[in-house]
């Protein structure tokens, strides 16, 4: 029911002489909102006409009874959170395009070839010793490299942050950037513990994708321009995942992307300023916030449905920011447009880029070009007098600090070329001068391993092995590669598992 239906029924109780208070449209939205808060929804009919019975009184009512119009639902759409849901929890195996299952299983041989390493990073390290000194060891679950048995959640974090830790997974860029393999540790714990099949999980790690990278698509701007961390984002995506694979209803999703949603919005410090250890963290705990807050939701535990576009949901707390001088804002539309649904359909997963250099996204164009520019001109060290990089502003903001970044006028801090380029292209133009005085220059739009240029399975290979071999072997590097390439065939995932563990 409107505002504007309300205002009518109480008009229509004014005009047959019943003396109301002057707030009594405001009383009656107070106890909707009220109980709305509580989770209950949309009011019944009598419910509502109950309220305005009890402003108008009872003993003094006319004689015509007051009819309430409830035609026209609170919300002039469905919440989002309800859209997404009932979109992942109908979507199966069988609807995903041959294009998208390829690209699953390839993110898969590289996130685990980036865990490989990443389980030698000391970070890594203490992650595993506290969370085994709070742990039985005698669960469902079991960590990459260590083989450490423990419950899904724990191991989703823990799998998660060695995909992480080394900055080398995956990348995609538009309004925000992300990482969506941070998140696809949680749905292989699940699928683990629950004794689930490798079509599960690709069709849970094609969800992921499909909803973190929507969900950076549409800030206006990306939430990362005011101060916040894409981590804040993961947590709308983690339980959409995860909750495919434990099979929840659509109520079910709905609570689980509330609960999640509900505790993880992340500060942008954690990637400003001096680094930390969270830099690589805050993701990999959205996607364990995500796995436990699906097993919640399959017990029945509730969570917000309007999180995401409801009232003091995401869009509304964030239309409090002013962005120059405007309010930020989201298009709740392109979240959910054309959502993928047949193998005829186009799938995110195929957009999202791959690193092929251990190193902050945004070094890769600069990279490549370098690496062009020495090896089509067969530069030796020993002949560099000076390598001029240029690259987009973000960049530069990001990569330098004060005392290595420092524009002295508008025209040496914006490129009014490259910067227009960006997200859609990360331009950059390296020039290297020579002792003899002669400059080499290349300029690079895509760097390797955008979907533009992507890694082939045997460029991944040269990475995986790189990452793994002193981890866990050369055999069993190749064992891995063929399963994760097969991984479809697999009744059980078990075998992955026991493939990352290292033989004593």
């Amino acid at each position: 029911m409107t505002t504007a239906h309300t205002r009518a029924s109480v008009s229509a109780g004014r005009e047959s002489g019943v003396v109301l208070p002057e707030n009594a449209v405001d009383l009656v939205a107070e106890q909707r909102s009220h109980t709305e808060s509580r989770g209950v929804g949309s009011l019944h009919s009598n419910t509502l006409e109950n309220e305005l019975e009890n402003l108008l009184g009872r003993r003094h009512r006319p004689e015509r009874k007051i009819k309430i119009d409830m035609s026209e639902s609170t919300e002039s759409k469905r919440l989002l959170s309800h859209v997404i849901a009932e979109w992942a929890c109908a979507l199966n195996y069988e609807d995903l395009s041959p294009k998208a299952i390829q690209a699953a299983k390839l993110f898969w041989f590289d996130s685990i070839g980036c865990a490989l390493g990443g389980s030698q990073q000391e970070d890594a390290k203490i992650l595993l010793k506290h969370y085994r000194a709070m742990s039985s060891g005698n669960g469902k679950a079991t960590a990459f490299v260590c083989g450490f048995k423990t419950n899904p959640v724990d191991a989703a974090f823990l799998n998660g942050h060695m995909i992480r830790a080394m900055d080398y997974n995956d990348i995609y860029w538009k309004a925000d950037p992300c990482h969506p393999s941070d998140l696809i540790a949680a749905p292989l714990a699940l699928c683990e513990s629950e004794g689930l099949s490798g079509k599960d999980l690709i069709l849970a790690t094609i969800i992921a994708y499909e909803i973190e990278m929507r969900l950076c698509e549409i800030g206006r701007p990306g939430v990362r321009e005011y101060g916040w961390h894409h981590a804040t984002l993961s947590a709308f995506a983690a339980p959409v995942a995860v909750g495919r694979m434990l099979n929840l209803t659509p109520e079910q999703m709905v609570s689980a992307i509330g609960i999640s949603a509900s505790r993880t919005f992340c500060p942008g410090a954690v990637t400003a300023g001096k680094l930390t250890n969270m830099k690589n963290t805050v993701d990999p705990w959205a996607g364990r916030i995500g796995a436990e807050s699906a097993l919640l939701a399959r017990e029945g535990f509730s969570g917000p449905e309007h999180i995401i576009d409801g009232k003091e949901g995401l869009f509304a707390v964030f239309h409090h920011v002013q962005y120059k001088g405007q309010p930020a804002s989201f298009d709740g539309e392109a979240l959910v447009k054309d959502l993928p649904s047949s193998p005829n359909s186009r799938y995110r997963i195929l957009d999202c880029g791959m690193k092929s250099f251990p190193i902050e996204a945004l070094s890769h164009s600069p990279l490549t070009a370098m690496m062009k520019t020495v090896k089509e001109n067969n530069i030796k060290a020993d002949e560099v007098k000076e390598i001029k990089v240029e690259v987009i502003a973000r960049a530069a903001d990001i990569l330098g600090d004060p005392h290595k970044y420092r524009p002295t006028s508008k025209e040496t801090a914006d490129h009014s070329e490259f910067e227009a380029l960006f997200p859609k292209f990360q331009p950059s133009r390296v020039t290297i001068t020579t002792n003899d005085g002669k400059s080499y220059s290349t300029r690079v739009d895509v760097p390797k391993g955008d979907p533009r240029d992507p890694m082939t399975e045997d460029e991944i290979a040269v990475k995986f092995n790189a990452l793994g071999s002193d981890v866990i072997g050369k055999d069993q590097c190749k064992k891995l590669q063929k399963f994760i390439m097969n991984i479809e065939s697999a009744k059980k995932v078990d075998e992955l598992l026991e493939l990352t563990t290292a033989r004593a």
